[in-house]
């Protein structure tokens, strides 16, 4: 059977038109690729077999070199070792035999002298994946297929500039056993069945993705759609035996979708796949088909802040990435807290206080062991090391402490214009805060540079007596860590002996303060934080 959905028209404008300008990249970043080189589209012809797990693949890139004095284009790919890798038989510059070399997991291929321009490269290869693309049988048994790029893993299988801010449309070319569904980025182009009982996929993306979110899915599947938001189709693929389970548990991606769709933004992408899967993650945000852990599906129902947690990244993290990793929590912490409002969406403000509470003593715990780790930290060399509490957890707390700093209307109204100004693109968080300046029409960088590029967090001792003569509760407060105090804003409430709640905020900047609060009744008792909106440890005595 042949179906195909799409005119392609719009590839030869986007070859010749598309120019990705790079962001200026981090220094320290070992991973930083050549911002003179920019890889435009990708089409990656890959087939996959029951006999072995050897992969033959062809990659046919669209680069656009910025300089004439760029004598090499090079690729990450990982080399053969052993028994795995991957081994490049030939490499074709514009339609000519081009000199290369495979070594140290780079492929390096010679460009002519007067380089600048657009370049189309066509690369051989085959080898079996050590990662990258995970090809194992599923808690069922049957053998599966899945890419798993983050964070720069789809260099194990592809040959491609792995690094976030060099994004390009991506087209797959899947060749399978027949018995096999194919699920990729992009929409469906065709669906032809080969002889040999073999079917060939091929999928493309309409707009440009990180490395890190353009993969394939191969495995025997049960497909259903849960459900439209606008013209985006909800689909769930879960393994046969999981059906059940399944397609109940994924269904409540459609009201998560609907709820970002409504505050961010259009939705980015033509579908929104969601796919039990291989990958060692909870869930990888895989853009317009997020991948889910196998054990995501259960009689339990799948936890509904994963689904919102990934989701939310397709807008944050995949449409607007992070121009280098150690921006993450522009991604991470993004999607913590967006699943943690659609929390609050669901189930009410107490269900969000709850949630932020956690993350606050997690936050607190990790901020005891590296003491000196900001989120913004640029001395993290092993990338996972980014995978960290201050990424995910303290990066949502930012964003709460900013929604009640410059109120909900500038939040949303932020977190739009952010959407919409990086869309497809990339950022660093200097783009974030100049955005939230933009909108307030205030200086935030205090705010970012208080909670994104300084560890820590307030140490807060209070104590408190009540001034019968003068009818004042008097609190004194002292910021004990070890950093200078930090300017924060700290809400309390005071139970009084007539039985009336009086709240208060009082606002710190020095190591030590005294606050006097007028009060009509003697107090019985003082709470501060209560509605869980300061990340900092406090206590609080009477004295």
């Amino acid at each position: 059977m042949r179906m195909t959905l799409l005119p392609w028209s719009w590839i030869a404008w986007l070859t010749a038109a598309l120019t990705i300008v790079l962001p200026p990249r981090e220094t320290g970043d070992p991973y930083t690729p050549d911002s003179r080189v920019d890889v435009v589209h990708y089409v990656f012809d890959v087939t996959l077999s029951d006999e072995s797990d050897v992969i033959v693949g062809s990659a046919e890139l669209t680069v656009r070199v910025l300089s004439n004095d760029v004598d090499q284009l090079k690729l990450d790919l990982v080399g053969s070792n052993g028994d795995s890798g991957m081994s490049v038989q030939s490499v074709e510059l514009d339609s000519r035999p081009a000199q290369f070399r495979h070594a140290d997991d780079v492929l390096a291929v010679d460009l002519p002298s007067q380089s600048e321009g657009l370049h189309n490269i066509r690369i051989n290869y085959s080898g079996k994946p050590a990662d990258g693309l995970i090809i194992a049988s599923n808690r069922h048994g049957d053998r599966t297929f899945f890419g798993d790029n983050w964070p720069n893993r789809a260099r194990f299988w592809l040959p491609t500039i792995d690094h976030p801010s060099d994004k390009a449309t991506v087209e797959f070319l899947v060749t399978a056993p027949a018995h096999y569904q194919v699920v990729a980025s992009g929409e469906l182009v065709e669906r032809t069945d080969l002889s040999g009982e073999r079917r060939r996929t091929h999928t493309a993306t309409r707009v440009p993705l990180p490395t890190k979110v353009m993969v394939i899915g191969a495995a025997q599947f049960a497909v259903d759609v849960a459900g439209e938001v606008g013209p985006t189709r909800v689909e769930s693929w879960v393994f046969p035996q999981d059906r059940e389970n399944g397609f109940r548990g994924y269904a409540r991606a459609v009201d998560a979708l609907r709820f970002f769709v409504e505050r961010i933004g259009e939705f980015p992408y033509s579908k929104l796949a969601n796919v039990q899967s291989k990958t060692r993650y909870g869930g990888m945000e895989n853009a317009g088909n997020i991948f889910y852990s196998e054990s995501s599906v259960s009689p339990r129902g799948t936890s509904e802040s994963l689904l919102a947690h990934e989701i939310a990244h397709q807008w944050f993290g995949d449409s607007v990435t992070e121009a280098d990793w150690h921006h993450i929590w522009l991604s991470e912490g993004f999607a913590t807290y967006m699943a943690n409002l659609f929390t609050e969406y669901a189930h009410g403000p107490q269900a969000l206080s709850d949630a932020l509470a956690l993350q606050r003593d997690a936050v607190i715990q990790y901020a005891r062991s590296n003491p000196d780790s900001p989120v913004l930290d640029t001395t993290i060399v092993n990338l996972n090391d980014l995978l960290s509490t201050n990424s995910y957890q303290k990066g949502g707390w930012v964003l709460h402490m900013l929604r009640r700093e410059i109120g909900d209307d500038h939040f949303w109204q932020s977190i739009r214009t952010y959407y919409a100004r990086y869309r497809d693109g990339n950022a660093l968080t200097d783009d974030f805060e100049s955005t939230v300046s933009d909108v307030t029409r205030r200086d935030m960088s205090w705010f970012f540079d208080q909670w994104i590029r300084r560890p820590g967090q307030p140490i807060i001792q209070a104590a408190w007596r009540y001034d019968e003569a003068g009818k004042q509760l008097v609190i004194n407060i002292e910021q004990k860590q070890n950093d200078p105090p930090f300017a924060v804003s700290l809400e309390g409430a005071v139970e009084t002996d007539d039985g009336t709640s009086v709240p208060f905020t009082v606002s710190l900047a020095e190591r030590s303060s005294e606050h006097r609060i007028d009060l009509k009744a003697a107090p019985q008792s003082v709470r501060l934080d209560p509605n869980v909106n300061l990340l900092a440890a406090i206590e609080i005595s009477h004295r």
